[in-house]
């Protein structure tokens, strides 16, 4: 294992080996542990909009979690049955201590918590419920009206508990039985006995974004933590040391939010900052860092990039200790940028819902090269293989990014999809690998370079063309807000580099400002990278964790194409 709580060192990183015991709960972990050894110790501090900060300990924490067991075991969920994946319960709120102290509570009592996040349409949440069969949902008012529209086709929803419950919500719900969160647990005991459970008993059941297709659930053991509690600690430059403090904008309802920040946080005893703005600006974010001593921010791709159009970012004079970033690889610009800022440089770090936290920078080790994600992370082995022999290529070769199995970081499998399970591995001669799906590198000096998913490496006429790099120097144009790179079919080149972009304030579209962009990019990349077609769009398709969704904008350039293979000469 990591650390037992104790922060990896520099010189550990070249001895370290896992250590993950047989029988281990991660509910235990990230709370009993500091409720018995220093319980006013702060683990949460809730900020709401207005910036009033109030703070919760470890025994705050725990009690709560205690008297939500309490709850649902008198409902017979979340309780453990031999040879039985855990029942599922959903958590269905912002970032705040109900929602830290619900996954504490499920995991605690060998069930199997469900995030969710509360910004979901129906669609999306009526695919995660229905499809795991959830039980329960720990929730709140704001949710009630979005439930009560999918309810009847929940036929496993047996409990919801919501907090701040209008009496009048309860009529929307027959059949389930509705309880007010506080009034449920006051009067329940603050202990509650946890289950005996085993490092690969399954904790947590959380869904892949979906770019392409229904999200897939992926099903994750306890041993989960253990997995990221190195990738964590490297990218945040050996965390933890004295006064950190962990925030994060993503939700807790993402991996990113939930295994590189919340849990991890807990677990070395870091207090975590829980505010998640109902609209992100740049400006709040900045004065969130400044007024709450925020010294540990995980800052995804999108959010940098708002930050970077706040002219004025300098002068809020924030020294933090370390800044990591996941989701897509940042330049050397944005780099900069954040060294001026935030004063530290911004570790990347990469994974997916699957098998996270893999692979990372670290600046307080060595500065990160513009262009390469990291290295693997002690305690992964993560090579760019092909794809059809399961055998690693040589470096500087593109490939698949793929990570040997076994690995505690890396999922149990998909929930009630055993096909998509067995197509995301592959057998080489080392053993099994599981495929991310992610093209890349490896360089002679041991980084990997991330060149982009299997289905946005653009082909064009003989070159093969990631768009990161592409979407890096359009960004750097005054006038582009957003960009998404992707190739839009061409009868001569097989496909052509086609930019979309959303506009900065101040600049409107127009013929001379798509060849400005285009030239922009030919200027400083490769003749072949430019984007032979510039469209300006008024919004960005993005997944709820901030990703652009390429497929969306590949969509939009088939149709383009199409449509021009129509129009008479």
């Amino acid at each position: 294992m990591v650390s037992q709580g104790r922060p990896m060192s520099a010189a550990g990183l070249a001895t370290f080996a896992w250590q993950v015991p047989e029988d281990f709960n991660l509910g235990i972990a990230v709370c009993d542990h500091w409720v018995a050894r220093d319980p006013d110790r702060i683990a949460l501090i809730e900020v709401d909009e207005t910036g009033v900060a109030a703070h919760h300990s470890f025994a705050d924490l725990g009690r709560l979690a205690a008297r939500i067991s309490h709850v649902l075991a008198a409902r017979g969920i979340a309780l453990p049955r031999q040879g039985e994946v855990g029942d599922r319960v959903g958590v269905l709120l912002p970032q705040s201590l109900e929602t830290a102290a619900s996954h504490v509570a499920v995991t605690r009592m060998g069930g199997v918590s469900l995030p969710l996040f509360t910004l979901f349409g129906p669609e999306a949440l009526l695919h995660r419920l229905r499809d795991s069969g959830a039980r329960a949902i720990v929730t709140g008012a704001a949710s009630l009206p979005l439930l009560a529209g999918i309810r009847a086709e929940l036929p496993d929803l047996r409990l919801i508990l919501c907090k701040n419950l209008p009496a009048e919500a309860v009529a929307g719900f027959p059949g389930i039985e509705v309880l007010d969160l506080d009034r449920a647990c006051a009067d329940q005991p603050g202990g509650y006995p946890a289950a005996a459970t085993r490092a690969d008993d399954p904790a947590i059941l959380i869904y892949t974004s979906g770019t392409t297709g229904n999200p897939k659930g992926a099903l994750h053991a306890h041993r989960v933590l253990l997995g990221h509690l190195p990738g964590v600690e490297v990218s945040h430059n050996l965390l933890p040391q004295p006064g950190d403090r962990l925030w994060t904008p993503a939700d807790w309802a993402w991996i990113g939010g939930l295994l590189d920040v919340l849990l991890p946080g807990l677990y070395h005893g870091v207090g975590v900052v829980a505010c998640r703005f109902s609209k992100f600006t740049a400006r709040a974010a900045l004065d969130l860092m400044r007024d709450h001593a925020i010294r540990n921010a995980f800052l995804p791709p999108t959010a940098l990039k708002l930050m970077r159009l706040e002219p004025e970012a300098e002068s809020w004079g924030l020294r933090l200790r370390s800044v990591a970033s996941g989701g897509e690889p940042l330049g050397a610009e944005l780099l900069d940028w954040g060294r001026r800022v935030f004063g530290t440089t911004i570790n990347e770090f990469y994974g997916q819902t699957e098998c996270n936290m893999t692979v990372s920078a670290c600046s307080a080790l060595e500065q990160p090269r513009p262009g390469a994600m990291g290295r693997p992370v002690p305690g992964h082995q993560v090579a760019i293989i092909d794809r059809d022999s399961g055998a690693r290529l040589p470096d500087d070769h593109e490939g698949e990014i793929a990570v040997l199995s076994p690995d505690p970081v890396m999922f149990l499998g998909y929930w009630n999809n055993p096909d998509a399970t067995r197509a995301k591995f592959i057998d080489g001669p080392e053993g099994r690998w599981l495929l991310t799906g992610d093209r890349g590198m490896r360089r002679a000096d041991g980084r990997l370079v991330f060149v982009g998913r299997d289905d946005d490496v653009i082909s064009s006429a003989g070159y093969r063309i990631g768009p990161a790099e592409i979407e890096d120097c359009l960004l750097r144009h005054p006038a582009v807000h957003l960009a998404g790179v992707v190739g839009q079919p061409d009868p001569l080149r097989g496909h052509v580099v086609a930019a979309f972009v959303t506009l900065a304030e101040g600049h409107s579209a127009s013929d001379d400002l798509a060849a400005e962009i285009s030239d922009h990019v030919r200027r400083h990349l490769a003749a072949y990278e430019y984007p032979r077609a510039v469209h300006f769009i008024e919004d960005m398709p993005m997944t709820t964790t901030g990703k652009i969704i390429r497929a969306a904008l590949r969509d939009r350039a088939a149709d383009i194409a199409a449509r021009a293979q129509e129009a008479p000469n």
